[in-house]
């Protein structure tokens, strides 16, 4: 393979050289040189800068460059169960115990809600637990990954899709981060304000690179861990564990597969960049240790979250007060159901971190799946595309501002509806195309589209799945055919729908692709 300048292999913080800084490269695959002697050019200074930084802070100058095995390090054991402590900071957070609300809304009783938030913790969970088996065994980003599948273009679509998932879901972490902020100034810092200042420490973690977010994230997750301990302990003696549920019959069964679509669509929606944070890890690292510890570092620590939210939400019933405090915002009611009021503002403050945490993992991702929109897009510089991707947060996180549980609901079932189309396409390419081997990847050629596939199996899935998500999602903005037969306010069942639809018309569509294109 013809490898292009500006993604050429580097050990990690070693700076580009000028021919590196200077080379802009088409989509066609051809190499258009600018001078490098002249050193003139807005691209050649913004390269030149970032390996400037990269050989003094190591920000990762080529990010999305294949990791190969002699450049990896042995991982110590601590460092491996970052593979689960990662998620744990990335998902116990306000936004997770925010979701935890919704059963109630739904009509669900507290003992539904539990069970349907576990269970369909585990399931997404598990979606992303396998995706994670690709990073150490390829080197390659989970954008890079699906190029085996969806081929050169097709897998520009993903790309994008992953870039704005990532970006919502930071969004989201950011409205919930600043209601708390807002509540614990007592209303002197705006919600505005405080979404500006999570975004901006965010972006300051993210900005570093991988290292860093490692480190932060291998430990961020005690702290919030204790406060939802706190939570259970104080608010647990006013849950209702008694009350029938609200919805019955097959309303009560559309509420639950509502709720289960929300839940599963929070934990899959790591399945689209999960690799990103493995790729440093050496190639026999144990695919089930991979698998176990990712699919459980997210499970537990959601279903943590969100079963908290369960149990306050049951509350409101015994204490009508706490209602009122969630009608003012997330924030307002953390103070009112802890106490004594001082440790309530300070267990708050703590809380309003760990909007940063979500925030540092998206803000990483989203710019990396920029970078392979196009050749043209992946030399410019990462953190260029990380200060693009903050910038976009901000607009989707104040927008949204006033409309938390919309969002939430909304967001957060779209997200597992492609994701799920996007797995059961990695899974069949792997075990059924591949064999369940490696060695049937070309990964030498990762970067090259006249050796990969080109996608026409991969797109009529998708395709076909994105008609799945249409009939059986069940959102405020819309209700598919199949949802509206399911009880009086509908059950999403675009998630199962899309399964069955993308399982079965890939592996026809994929055996007609390499039937008459080889590839």
């Amino acid at each position: 393979m013809e490898h292009d300048p500006e993604l050429g292999h580097k050990e990690p913080g070693q700076a580009a050289n000028e021919k590196d800084a200077a080379a802009v490269v088409s989509d066609d695959n051809s190499i258009e040189s600018v001078p490098a002697a002249t050193g003139s050019g807005l691209l050649f200074r913004l390269r030149q800068f970032e390996a400037q930084m990269d050989k003094k802070l190591g920000i990762e100058s080529e990010a999305i460059v294949r990791k190969q095995e002699e450049d990896k390090k042995p991982v110590p054991w601590l460092e491996q169960l970052t593979m689960a402590l990662l998620w744990a900071s990335g998902t116990m957070n306000t936004s997770c115990f925010a979701t935890g609300f919704l059963g109630a809304e739904f009509g669900l009783s507290l003992k539904q809600s539990i069970l349907v938030t576990i269970f369909a913790s585990i399931m997404g969970g598990a979606i992303t637990g396998y995706c994670a088996t690709f990073g150490a065994a390829t080197g390659l980003r989970q954008i890079s990954v699906s190029r085996y599948s969806f081929g050169w273009w097709p897998n520009k679509l993903i790309a994008l899709l992953n870039s704005i998932q990532q970006m919502g879901w930071a969004a989201v972490s950011c409205i919930t981060g600043g209601l708390a902020l807002t509540a614990v100034s007592d209303g002197h810092v705006s919600l505005i304000l405080g979404i500006v200042i999570l975004a901006v420490v965010a972006l300051a973690i993210s900005f570093v690179g991988l290292n860093a977010i490692l480190v932060y994230e291998r430990y961020a997750w005690i702290i919030f861990f204790v406060i939802f301990m706190i939570i259970f302990g104080e608010t647990g003696r006013f849950a209702d564990n008694t009350s029938p549920p609200a919805a019955t019959g097959t309303t009560l069964s559309g509420a639950i597969l509502s709720l289960l679509a929300i839940v599963y669509g929070s934990s899959a929606s790591w399945c689209t960049m999960v690799s990103d944070y493995y790729v440093h890890y050496p190639a026999n690292v144990s695919r089930v240790k991979v698998f176990l510890m990712t699919t459980f570092g997210i499970a537990i620590p959601t279903s943590i979250g969100m079963v908290a939210g369960c149990v306050v939400a049951s509350g409101f019933k015994n204490k009508p007060e706490w209602s009122d405090a969630y009608d003012q915002g997330l924030g307002y009611l953390i103070q009112d159901m802890l106490y004594p009021r001082g440790f309530a503002k300070f267990l708050l403050t703590l809380l309003v971190l760990s909007g940063i945490n979500t925030n540092v993992i998206s803000i990483y991702s989203a710019a990396i799946s920029f970078q392979q929109l196009a050749r043209p897009f992946a030399a410019i510089p990462r953190f260029i595309w990380t200060i693009f991707c903050f910038l976009c947060i901000l607009a989707l996180a104040l927008g949204g501002r006033e409309q938390l549980n919309a969002y939430l609901q909304n967001f957060l079932s779209l997200l597992g509806y492609w994701c799920t189309s996007y797995a059961i396409i990695l899974f069949q390419e792997h075990f059924i195309f591949r064999k369940g081997n490696f060695a049937n990847y070309d990964l030498e050629n990762w970067n090259n589209p006249a050796k990969l596939p080109l996608g026409i199996g991969a797109s009529v899935a998708f395709g076909l799945g994105i008609v799945a998500w249409v009939m059986g999602m069940d959102e405020t903005w819309f209700v598919g055919p199949l949802a509206k037969t399911i009880g009086e306010n509908g059950g999403d069942v675009a998630n199962e729908f899309t399964f069955v639809v993308t399982a079965l018309t890939y592996l026809p569509a994929r055996y007609l692709e390499l039937k008459h294109f080889g590839r």
